[in-house]
């Protein structure tokens, strides 16, 4: 008998359009990093705490989805790796000071 849970390529899936199955594992990217998580579902802070910006408050963070669109998240908003066209997540310090 088999446990391993599908990991499935969040990217993948949403260029080609194909429906992201729920009850897995998924492959996300933030930045050029890619992380596996085992919930569909996270909070904006906590991506942010995956990809390692702290203090989180330092930091935007963007949701990229299909098509090109760029959708900003809250810290206390709540992302599904389930839902249609949602490719990667790209953070944007936010201390622009030097210069």
């Amino acid at each position: 008998m088999n446990n391993e849970i599908e990991i499935i390529d969040l990217e993948a899936y949403s260029k080609v359009g194909k429906p992201v199955p729920r009850k897995k594992r998924y492959r996300i990217r933030i930045d050029r990093e890619h992380y596996i998580v085992d919930q569909e579902c996270m909070l904006g802070r906590e991506l942010l705490k995956l990809a390692g910006k702290n203090p989180i408050e330092k930091y935007q963070l963007n949701q990229k989805i299909r098509g090109g669109h760029v959708k900003k998240i809250q810290y206390d908003e709540e992302v599904c790796f389930t839902s249609p066209g949602v490719e990667r997540y790209m953070t944007l310090p936010l201390d622009q000071t030097e210069g």
